[in-house]
């Protein structure tokens, strides 16, 4: 299963870069400036930055793991973004 989501702003690339910084801690993960992949529990994250924005696709076994993975991604990059007052992020799949 997968989901995906993309967050417009002009710090994508600051966002990606943090979110996999924060999740090497505790998974594998691989990353630069416009790239990053995260071994998330439920199954890889994939993140893209550019200009404009953060794209995220996570995918999953089944439809918990899904939720789980979306959560992961969605509860942080909001702590991340609180300077944008960035409150829910619009996932589709």
């Amino acid at each position: 299963m997968q989901a995906s989501t993309r967050y417009e702003t002009v710090h994508g690339s600051k966002y990606l870069q943090q979110l996999c910084k924060h999740f090497a801690h505790k998974v594998t993960v691989s990353y630069d400036a416009e790239t990053g992949r995260a071994a998330l529990p439920p199954g890889p994250a994939v993140l893209n930055a550019d200009a404009a924005g953060l794209s995220v696709v996570v995918n999953a076994e089944d439809e918990a793991g899904l939720k789980l993975a979306k959560h992961i991604i969605e509860s942080h990059l909001i702590r991340f973004a609180f300077r944008e007052k960035l409150e829910k992020l619009d996932w589709t799949g």
